[in-house]
C-alpha cells in the first residue's frame, strides 16, 4: 500500500473519483457515485480489498508523474534498465456509464508491463464472478457489473482471484485499458474510444481552466485547486463533496476517521465566493441551486450536511473487515454528525444566498421565502447550545462561532431588505436580533483578561473559527478585540508554523481520544486574518509555506503533521483547496481578478 496520503493523485468524471498511488495502483474508486460502495478499497486495507495496478514488471514506485497542464489527466512515467514507459490515466466525462481509461505507451527501449486487476465490490467485501464475453473480461457481483477490455487486445488470465495481463512495448507503441461499470441487470453501455476520450478530456479541461480570471502569483496552484473543486463536484446536481474518501485518519492509528463524501453547508459561502471571484459563475449557480434544494423544507430540520443529490439520511456504520489506512480504525461510512444541531449553518446559508443575490446570480422565486423561514426559526431558537462548526461529540455548548453566524444571518437578512425594498420581512425584529446577538457575544464570549474571544461562553479555550470574525463583518479588522484574538489563536493553537482547529486535549469538549494535525483551512484563515489586520508580509509568508505543503501534483488533504512532515485526513480536501483559492484572491487578487 502507498504509505502516505500525499502519495496519491486523483482523477474523476464529476460524479466519482479514483485515487492512484505512485506505484501505479488505483487504490480507491467508488462506482457509480462518490458515496457508492468502493470496488477498489486497498486504500483502507490491502490488495485483496481491491485495486488495479499497471506498472513495469518488477518496478516499485514511478520515476515521475504530473497532470497535463490545466487538466485532470495524469501521466505517470517509469524509467527502467530496459527503457521507459508512460501510463496516462483519466476518467472521461460520462455519457451513460463511468469509464476508467489507462493508456500505456512505450517511451524508449522495450519494457515489459504488467496489469493486475482485483475487483472487490462493496468496499472489498464481495469477490465478483469473472467471465469472458466478446473479448472482454466481465465481473458481476450483485448489483454491480464491470467490463474490462484492451485496445489492441492483449492476453489476460485469471489467477489468485485477479485478472492479469503482461505485454512488452517498444517506443511509440500503445495499449489502452478501459474499465466500464454499469448496473448488472442492464445491458453493457456503448464502448468509449480511449484515444478520443483522452483528446477530448484534455481539450475540455483546458477550455474550462482558461475561464479562471485570476492571474496573480501562484496561479498554477490556484488553477489546480479550482480543477480539484470541479473534480469534487457531482455534476448532475451541482453538489460539491468535502473529499473523495472516507476514513483517512486525522491521527495515524487513531479513531478520528470520518466519511467526507457528502456536501457540507459549512463550506457553502467560502465555496461560492471562490467560484464567483475566480470567474466560474455557472458552477456557482449550480452550487447555489443545490443548496436551495437541499435546505428546502422545515427550517427546524436543516442539516449540516447532505448527500450529493440532497439526501438527508446518512447513517453512520463501521466496516470491520477493513483495517484502515495505516491501521487506523474504525473505517466508517455515513456520518453520524448529520443529526447534530449546528446553528452556524443558518448563517452560512443566509450568507451564501445573500452573496449569490449581490453577485447577480439569477434569483429563484422561492429563495426569499426560504430565507424568511430560516430567520423565523433562528429568532426563536438561537439561544440554544449546539455542537458547533467542528461537530464535537462531547455535548452541546454555546459556541461563540455559532452565535457569530447567527449574527451573520440576521445581518444579511437586514441588508437584503434594506437593499431590495420589494421584499417583505421583519426588518425591525431582525435588527433587534442582530443587536442582541452582537451584545451577548461581546459580553459572554470575550475574555477581557486575555483580550480574546473564546471557543464557547465562559471558557478559556480558543477556536480557529474565531478568525472569521472580521471576514464576516462582525467586527472591523482594526478592532483591538480582533487583533487580540488573532494573536492569541496564533500563540495558543500554533502547530509547527501552522494552526490547529482547537485544543483536542480538552476531551470534555471534543469527546474523542487522541489528537490531530494542523488544520489547513484554518491556517489559510490565519493568513487572511493577518492580512486584514495589517500584517500582509507575514500573511504572504504563511501562504507560501501552505502552498509548499501541496504534494507533487498539487493536492492537499485536510490536515498536516509538522513533526512527521505528512498530510492527514481525507483527500483531496475541498475545504483546503477553497482556502488556497480564497487566500490567494485576498492577498494578490485585488487588481488581478475580474
Amino acid at each position: 500500500m502507498n504509505a502516505r496520503i500525499e502519495d496519491y493523485a486523483v482523477i474523476g468524471d464529476e460524479q466519482t473519483a479514483a485515487l492512484i498511488g505512485k506505484d501505479g495502483s488505483i487504490d480507491w474508486l467508488c462506482l457509480p457515485r462518490f458515496d457508492s460502495g468502493a470496488c477498489f478499497a486497498r486504500l483502507l486495507g490491502d490488495e485483496d480489498h481491491g485495486h488495479w495496478r499497471i506498472a513495469p514488471a518488477g518496478a516499485d514506485t514511478c520515476t515521475r508523474r504530473a497532470y497535463r497542464s490545466d487538466t485532470l489527466v495524469l501521466d505517470t512515467e517509469w524509467e527502467t534498465a530496459d527503457g521507459a514507459v508512460r501510463v496516462t490515466d483519466l476518467m472521461p466525462q460520462r455519457d451513460r456509464a463511468p469509464d476508467v481509461v489507462r493508456i500505456v505507451e512505450g517511451v524508449s527501449g522495450r519494457v515489459t508491463v504488467r496489469s493486475t486487476l482485483r475487483l472487490r465490490f462493496d468496499y472489498g467485501s464481495i469477490t465478483p464472478w469473472m467471465r469472458r464475453s466478446d473479448g472482454h473480461r466481465v465481473a458481476v457481483g450483485g448489483p454491480d457489473s464491470v467490463w474490462l477490455r484492451t485496445e489492441p487486445a492483449v492476453r489476460t488470465w485469471g489467477e489468485d482471484f485477479g485478472t492479469h495481463s503482461e505485454f512488452t512495448l517498444a517506443e511509440g507503441e500503445r495499449v489502452a485499458f478501459v474499465l466500464t461499470w454499469h448496473p448488472s441487470h442492464e445491458r453493457r453501455p456503448p464502448l468509449v474510444d480511449p484515444y478520443e476520450a483522452l483528446e477530448s478530456s484534455v481539450t475540455d479541461w483546458r477550455r474550462w481552466a482558461r475561464r479562471c480570471r485570476y492571474d496573480g502569483p501562484y496561479r498554477d496552484a490556484v488553477v489546480r485547486s479550482l480543477i480539484t473543486l470541479k473534480a469534487l463536484t457531482y455534476a448532475p446536481t451541482g453538489g460539491i463533496v468535502a473529499a473523495a474518501t472516507t476514513s483517512l485518519p486525522e491521527q495515524p492509528g487513531g479513531v478520528r476517521n470520518w466519511d467526507y463524501r457528502y456536501c457540507w453547508l459549512r463550506d457553502s459561502t467560502l465555496t461560492l465566493g471562490a467560484l464567483l471571484a475566480a470567474g466560474y459563475q455557472e458552477e456557482a449557480e449550480a452550487w447555489r441551486n443545490w443548496l436551495l434544494r437541499a435546505v428546502a423544507g422545515d427550517p427546524a430540520d436543516l442539516q449540516i450536511m447532505y448527500g450529493v443529490a440532497g439526501e438527508r439520511r446518512l447513517p453512520e456504520t463501521e466496516l470491520p473487515w477493513l483495517p484502515g489506512f495505516v491501521a487506523s480504525s474504525p473505517v466508517r461510512i455515513g456520518n453520524g454528525a448529520v443529526d447534530q444541531l449546528q446553528l452556524d449553518v443558518y448563517g452560512e446559508v443566509m450568507d451564501s444566498l445573500s452573496l449569490a443575490r449581490a453577485s447577480g446570480l439569477p434569483t429563484k422565486p422561492h429563495m426569499w421565502a426560504i430565507q424568511r423561514s430560516l430567520m423565523d426559526f433562528l429568532a426563536a431558537e438561537w439561544r440554544q447550545p449546539d455542537e458547533g462548526l467542528w461537530e464535537v461529540r462531547g455535548g452541546r455548548r454555546h459556541f461563540v462561532h455559532s452565535k457569530v453566524m447567527v449574527w451573520v444571518a440576521a445581518d444579511r437578512a437586514v441588508r437584503t431588505l434594506e437593499t431590495h425594498r420589494e421584499l417583505r420581512g421583519d426588518l425591525a425584529g431582525w435588527r433587534r436580533l442582530r443587536e442582541e446577538v452582537h451584545r451577548e457575544v461581546c459580553e459572554k464570549g470575550f475574555d477581557r483578561e486575555r483580550n480574546t474571544f473564546t471557543q464557547y461562553y465562559g471558557s478559556r479555550e480558543l477556536d480557529a473559527a474565531l478568525l472569521l470574525i472580521p471576514r464576516v463583518g462582525f467586527l472591523p479588522p482594526d478592532d483591538p478585540r480582533v487583533v487580540g484574538t488573532v494573536d492569541a489563536i496564533r500563540d495558543d493553537l500554533g502547530h509547527g508554523g501552522f494552526l490547529r482547529r482547537y485544543d483536542t486535549d480538552d476531551s470534555l469538549v471534543d469527546g474523542l481520544p487522541g489528537g490531530e494535525g494542523a488544520f489547513l483551512a484554518c491556517s489559510f484563515w490565519l493568513a487572511d486574518a493577518l492580512h486584514l489586520t495589517g500584517r500582509t508580509k507575514e500573511a504572504r509568508e504563511l501562504f507560501e509555506r501552505l502552498v509548499g505543503l501541496c504534494n507533487d501534483v498539487g493536492l492537499l488533504a485536510e490536515e498536516y503533521d509538522p513533526a512527521k512532515g505528512c498530510q492527514l485526513g481525507n483527500f483531496p480536501q475541498a475545504f483546503s483547496h477553497i482556502g488556497l483559492v480564497n487566500t490567494a484572491l485576498t492577498l494578490f487578487g485585488e487588481d488581478r481578478a475580474g
